[in-house]
């Protein structure tokens, strides 16, 4: 009998779960069949912030620059953004992206050591990590924040509920604590991989029984696609019998 093919089980927003799912197949993955299901809703909410006296805005997500744009906002000036997902965005919408972080830690430094102008806007979603505002202030920089879209949680498909209590070894990238949180609360009795964004991500998932949880070697996208393409290759070892985890 042949094996059965992973499934990837992607709880991302649904045009972020798709543009992974195909950069993993532009990658060469092909052997895995995904179950795409939203944990979490962009939703676009105003008012939206003047940026007349701005003179730079911090971006910690593509959401937040779809956000912006949905809302009628016209990219002015400089941004500085957290990965490089975000920063394509940013500068196809217009703005002048001074730099592209790692990750809040990275940009609080990065923007302590170089920004010398006036203040400074975070434009960003009802729940974040980091303290971006608040750390800043704290470096003597005017920095103020806007919340531009709600992240209302939404419910496991019935075709990710089916694959989590299935027999087939499920592949689940997740790339945020709040994600995690959630997943984590569904359970599972398949046998589950996990590839997480950070060590917050992974903590955030513990009580989620699963074979194994391994950590990007860094909190990118294309750090997340190297973790995600190794389990899904660990994946297709244990539904063949070969088990090497």
């Amino acid at each position: 009998m042949p094996a059965m093919r992973p499934v990837l089980l992607m709880t991302r927003p649904e045009a972020a779960s798709r543009a992974f799912v195909e950069a993993l197949q532009a990658a060469g993955a092909a052997d895995f069949d995904p179950v795409i299901s939203p944990l979490i809703e962009i939703v676009p909410e105003g008012p939206l912030p003047d940026l007349s006296d701005v003179s730079a805005v911090i971006l910690t997500s593509a959401s937040a620059v779809g956000a912006f744009t949905a809302l009628g906002g016209r990219a002015r000036g400089p941004a500085y953004c957290v990965g490089p997902s975000t920063a394509r965005a940013a500068k196809a919408a217009g703005f002048d992206v001074r730099a592209t972080c790692r990750d809040a830690e990275n940009l609080v430094a990065r923007v302590s050591g170089t920004h010398h102008g006036g203040p400074i806007l975070h434009m960003r979603g009802e729940h974040a990590r980091g303290a971006v505002v608040e750390r800043l202030a704290h470096a003597g920089l005017e920095t103020a924040e806007a919340v531009i879209y709600r992240q209302p949680e939404r419910p496991l498909s019935p075709q990710g509920c089916a694959a989590l209590a299935g027999d087939r070894v499920v592949v689940a990238p997740v790339f945020s604590p709040r994600t995690g949180d959630i997943l984590a609360r569904n359970g599972a009795g398949a046998p589950l991989l996990v590839a997480a964004l950070s060590e917050a991500v992974a903590k955030s998932l513990a009580p989620l029984h699963s074979r194994a949880v391994a950590v990007a070697a860094r909190p990118d996208q294309p750090a997340m696609l190297t973790c995600t393409l190794d389990l899904l290759v660990r994946a297709g070892h244990l539904e063949t019998g070969q088990d090497g985890l």
